[in-house]
């Protein structure tokens, strides 16, 4: 998805064992990322990939690795960890806990998805259905967006109507590119 979004390739992604890489004996689908991410080559644990990183999306992650990330840092930790500690080394903290700000969680997303999916009678869900999906949740952000609020709360009664009509116009789009 971030490929796609236009970022650039030089994203590390880490399994529990540590960093993908194609020197690195990988099966079925840890193959696809460490061929098309990871342009330095870097090797090692997750925590070394983590020193001075700008940027972390994942689950479970400590507060010391927090700390040797770069300053103001942005992380994504869905699972661990604490927010308010995270908080104290990272700009910005995002969490699947219900207690804090910026919560992402799939309920941000399925009703959403589900609602534009159904309502167009697309058959599958595809990259660029996900994409609009996620555009469509940062326009509702808006000129509010802070620090604190990265993401709408999953009660923004503007959201499911916003991300429904983007996942239906990116099903309908591929529909229409498949009959030409």
């Amino acid at each position: 998805m971030l490929l796609l979004a236009g970022y650039p390739a030089h994203g590390i992604v880490c399994d529990r064992e540590g960093v993908l890489h194609e020197d690195r004996d990988l099966m079925g689908e840890k193959g696809w990322p460490a061929a098309n991410t990871n342009a330095g080559g870097t090797t090692g644990t997750l925590q070394e990939a983590l020193r001075g990183a700008d940027v972390f999306l994942g689950g479970i992650l400590a507060p010391a690795d927090v700390a040797a990330m770069a300053g103001r840092a942005i992380v994504f930790a869905l699972a661990n960890p604490d927010p308010a500690a995270a908080g104290r080394h990272a700009g910005i903290v995002s969490t699947g806990r219900s207690d804090f700000p910026n919560q992402i969680t799939n309920v941000l997303a399925f009703p959403a998805m589900f609602r534009g999916l159904l309502d167009l009678g697309a058959p599958r869900v595809t990259a660029h259905m996900l994409l609009a999906a996620a555009r469509a949740l940062a326009d509702v952000v808006g000129e509010d967006l802070a620090p604190g609020r990265i993401v709408p709360s999953v009660f923004d009664e503007g959201l499911v109507p916003a991300m429904a009509e983007a996942v239906a116009g990116a099903a309908k789009a591929a529909d229409q590119s498949t009959v030409d």
